[in-house]
């Protein structure tokens, strides 16, 4: 869970520094997909916990 909450920091920083910043898009764009494969590994992460058998 701390590598979830260590993106989720990334990600938050580069969109706002990319917003912020005249001429660095490409930060607000990382920070996006950042932001986005973060998502997808929580949900990969949950659904993965699912499909163990509870013991």
């Amino acid at each position: 869970m701390t590598l979830f909450y260590l993106l989720l920091i990334a990600a938050i920083v580069l969109v706002i520094v990319g917003a912020t910043t005249e001429g660095m898009l490409y930060l607000l764009s990382a920070g996006v997909l950042l932001l986005i494969a973060d998502v997808l590994y929580l949900a990969v992460r949950s659904v993965l916990r699912r499909q163990r058998p509870a013991h």
